[in-house]
C-alpha cells in the first residue's frame, strides 16, 4: 500500500464535509459552479474509495488513522480513530457509489426545484455522514455521525415543504427517529461508566469480560438504536412516512444509505464488540425482529396505493432478510446478509429513481390512476422491470444470487443445530419472496400496463441525465447475478473473514498481542462456498418449495364463509371494470389499478390487513409509543436471557 493511500478515509469524509461549505459559500452565485463542487466532491470520495480496494480488499490490509496523531499509549485509546477494514470499506463502497449515482441523477430530477443550494448542502452532509460512521473506529464519534444523518435526512425529507405530508413526514422521522438516536447515546454512556473508552478495538477486547448487568443493558440499547436506523420492525412506519414525500434521489439515500448504517451497527457490536452472535438467544432475537420485519412489511406493501410508499415497505421487508441471515450466526449466513445489503442498494435505488422519473414525467404517483405508461416511457419500463425482477428473486438478477444464499444459510443452520426454528425462517423467507412477487405484479399492472389514462395522453420519457443512473444500477443488477462467484471471491469473503475476526480488528488498531492478552479470540469459522446456485436439482428444489409457501399463502387466507364473487357482484351497477366484459364504441378508461389486483388476496387476509391498518395509524405518538415499548421489550429480554 502506498503511503499516502493512508489518509484517504479522512479525505474522503472531509471531500464530502468540505464540499458542503463551499456549496453554500460560492453555490449560489452560479449553477455551473454549485454542480461542479458537487460533482467533484463526490468522485473524489468515490476514487478514493474505490483505490483501496486492492489494499484491502484484495491483500487484507486495514487502514488505522488516528486523528491528530494520538495514538494509543500503555494500552489506552486517547484519541478517536478511523479503522478501516474489508467490512468498513464493503459499506463505504456502497455508500460512495450510491452518493454519485443520486448526485447525478439530482442535477436533471430536481431542475424544478428552487434552494437548490441548500438541497446540495445538505445532500453533501448526509453523505459524509453516512461515510464518517461506517469508516469510524471510535462509537461516540459514530454517535456523532448518526445525529447529523438523521437531521440532514429530516431536513432533506421536508425539502418539497409544499408536498402534503411532506412535512408530517419528517417530522415524525424527527421524532421516533431522536429516539433510536438517544437510545446509541444511552448505550454509550452505559459503555463508557463501565470500561472507560470509547475506541472500537479497545471494546472489542474489554467488553466480552466485562459481563455484568450494566453492559448487557448497553448491549439492547445500541441494537434498538441500530436497528431504529435500519427502520426494522416496529420503526418500519418511519420508512414510509419519509420515502413517499421525499425527493426519489433522498428516498434512495434512505432506502440505500442510511439502512446500511444502521445493519453495519449491528454487524460490528454482535460480531466485533460483544462477540456474542454465536450465543443462542441472540440468534433467536436477531433472526426474530428480522423476520418479523420481513413479513410484516411486504404484507403492508399490498395495501399500498402510493407508488413511493409501496417502494418504502419493501425496502424495510428486505433489510429484513439482512438482519435476519446476519442474525444466524453463521459465516454463510453473514456473507448472504452482506450479498443481500448490497444488491438492496442497487435494485431499490432503481426502483426509486423508476418511480421519481414516473413522478417527474406524469405528475403523480396513485397507482390507482396510473396505467399504460410503457407506451410513453419505454425505457423507464425496462428499468422497472430490471428493477422488479431484482427484487423478487428472479433468476439470472442479483437479487436471485443473494436470497438463494440466505435459504441456504437459514437451511444450513437448521440442519446443524437441528432447530425447527431456522425452518420456520427459511419458509418465511420463501414466502416473502413470493409476496414480493405478486406485489410488484401489481406496480406493474398499475404503472406501465393496462389502459392510458387520457390525463398522461402527453407524457414522455424522462432526459437521458436521468436515465444514465438508472442504467448503471440496472447493470449492476444483472453482473452480481451473472458472476456471483466473482463477487464472492473480491467482496463477501474478505468482508466476511474481517467481520469474524475480532483479534484482527483489535490488534490492527492497539497492537499486536493485544488481542491475546485479553483473551479474546475468533468465534466464528469462516470456511464456507456458495453451493448450490446454478445446480438444477436445487433449481427443482426451490419450485417445489416456491409451490409450497404459496399453497401455505393461499391455505392461511382461506375463508369458506366468505366468497369474493359476492362482493363483486354487489358493485357492479357502480363500476363497469367488474362487469365480464367493458367499453363499446368510445374508448373508456378503466384501469384495473392497485386497489383491484390480488383483491381476492386481500379479501381472504382482511382481519390480518384490518388489524395492520388500525395499527399504523400514523400518529406520531403512537409510533414513538412503539419505539418506547422495543426498548423496554429488548431491556427484559436481554437481562434475562443473557
Amino acid at each position: 500500500m502506498y503511503d499516502f493511500m493512508y489518509h484517504f478515509p479522512v479525505l474522503a469524509i472531509m471531500a464530502l464535509f468540505l464540499g458542503a461549505f463551499l456549496n453554500s459559500l460560492v453555490g449560489r452565485r452560479n449553477a455551473k459552479v454549485r454542480n461542479t463542487v458537487v460533482v467533484l466532491s463526490m468522485l473524489a470520495a468515490l476514487v478514493m474509495m474505490l483505490s483501496l480496494v486492492k489494499p484491502i480488499l484484495l491483500d487484507g490490509n486495514s487502514i488505522v488513522y488516528w486523528l491528530s496523531n494520538w495514538a494509543p499509549v500503555e494500552g489506552w485509546a486517547i484519541g478517536i480513530s478511523l479503522e478501516v477494514d474489508a467490512l468498513s470499506l464493503f459499506f463505504a463502497l456502497i455508500v460512495v457509489v450510491a452518493v454519485f449515482v443520486s448526485g447525478v441523477y439530482s442535477f436533471f430530477y430536481m431542475d424544478r426545484d428552487d434552494s437548490l443550494v441548500n438541497y446540495y448542502t445538505l445532500f453533501l452532509m448526509l453523505s459524509g455522514s453516512v461515510l464518517g460512521l461506517v469508516l469510524s473506529g471510535d462509537l461516540f464519534n459514530m454517535f456523532v455521525m448518526i445525529e447529523i444523518m438523521t437531521f440532514t435526512a429530516v431536513a432533506l425529507t421536508a425539502f418539497r415543504n409544499t408536498y402534503e405530508g411532506a412535512l408530517e413526514g419528517a417530522f415524525k422521522y424527527l421524532v421516533v427517529g431522536s429516539l433510536g438516536s438517544t437510545s446509541v447515546l444511552i448505550g454509550i454512556a452505559l459503555i463508557y461508566s463501565q470500561t472507560h473508552t470509547l475506541n472500537l478495538a479497545q471494546l472489542a477486547a474489554v467488553l466480552p469480560q466485562a459481563d455484568n448487568p450494566v453492559t448487557i443493558l448497553a448491549f439492547a440499547f445500541l441494537f434498538v438504536g441500530f436497528g431504529s436506523k435500519a427502520f426494522l420492525f416496529p420503526f418500519h412506519p418511519l420508512a414510509a412516512d419519509a420515502h413517499a414525500v421525499a425527493p426519489a434521489s433522498i428516498s434512495l439515500m434512505i432506502s440505500g444509505v442510511l439502512t446500511k448504517c444502521g445493519v453495519y451497527g449491528i454487524i460490528r457490536l454482535g460480531y466485533c464488540l460483544y462477540q456474542n452472535m454465536d450465543q443462542p438467544f441472540v440468534q433467536y432475537f436477531v433472526t426474530g425482529v428480522g423476520v418479523f420485519s420481513m413479513f410484516v412489511c411486504v404484507t403492508m406493501a399490498f395495501n399500498q396505493h402510493n407508488f413511493k410508499r409501496l417502494l418504502a415497505f419493501h425496502s424495510i421487508s428486505q433489510v429484513g432478510y439482512v438482519i435476519t441471515v446476519v442474525g444466524l450466526g453463521s459465516a454463510l449466513g453473514l456473507s448472504a446478509g452482506l450479498f443481500h445489503a448490497m444488491n438492496h442498494t442497487i435494485f431499490k435505488g432503481l426502483l426509486f429513481l423508476t418511480a421519481g422519473a414516473v413522478q417527474h414525467a406524469a405528475g403523480s404517483l396513485d397507482l390507482d390512476e396510473l396505467g399504460g405508461l410503457s407506451k410513453k416511457m419505454p425505457h423507464t419500463c425496462a428499468l422497472f422491470l430490471i428493477g422488479a425482477a431484482s427484487i423478487s428473486g428472479l433468476p439470472p438478477f442479483n437479487g436471485f444470487a443473494s436470497k438463494w444464499m440466505i435459504y441456504e444459510a437459514a437451511f444450513q443452520q437448521a440442519g446443524e443445530t437441528g432447530n425447527f426454528f431456522f425452518v420456520v425462517v427459511c419458509v418465511a423467507a420463501l414466502i416473502t419472496s413470493v409476496l414480493t412477487l405478486a406485489s410488484f405484479v401489481k406496480v406493474a399492472q398499475s404503472v406501465f400496463f393496462g389502459q392510458l389514462n387520457p390525463r398522461f395522453a402527453n407524457t414522455h420519457e424522462v432526459s437521458l441525465g436521468m436515465r444514465i443512473p438508472m442504467w448503471i444500477l440496472a447493470v449492476l443488477c444483472i453482473l452480481p447475478g451473472l458472476f456471483p462467484d466473482k463477487v464472492q471471491q473480491w467482496l463477501l469473503t474478505p468482508a466476511t473473514l474481517a467481520a469474524v475476526n475480532a483479534p484482527g480488528y483489535i490488534d490492527a488498531a492497539m497492537g499486536t498481542g493485544y488481542a491475546a492478552q485479553h483473551g479474546v479470540e475468533a468465534t466464528l469459522s469462516a470456511g464456507f462456498g456458495m453451493s448450490g446456485a446454478w445446480q438444477p436439482v436445487m433449481w427443482l428444489l426451490l419450485l417445489i418449495s416456491v409451490t409450497l409457501a404459496v399453497c401455505i399463502v393461499a391455505l392461511l387466507g382461506s375463508d369458506e364463509k366468505a366468497t369474493v364473487t359476492s362482493e363483486i357482484s354487489s358493485s357492479e351497477d357502480n363500476d363497469p371494470k367488474y362487469d365480464s366484459f367493458f367499453s363499446g364504441e368510445a374508448s373508456v378508461y378503466s384501469q384495473v389499478g392497485g386497489s383491484d389486483l390480488f383483491w381476492g388476496f386481500k379479501h381472504n387476509w382482511r382481519h390480518y390487513f384490518s388489524f395492520m391498518h388500525n395499527w399504523h395509524s400514523g400518529v406520531v405518538n403512537d409510533y414513538t409509543l412503539y419505539g418506547a415499548a422495543a426498548i423496554a421489550v429488548a431491556l427484559v429480554l436481554c437481562v434475562i436471557f443473557l
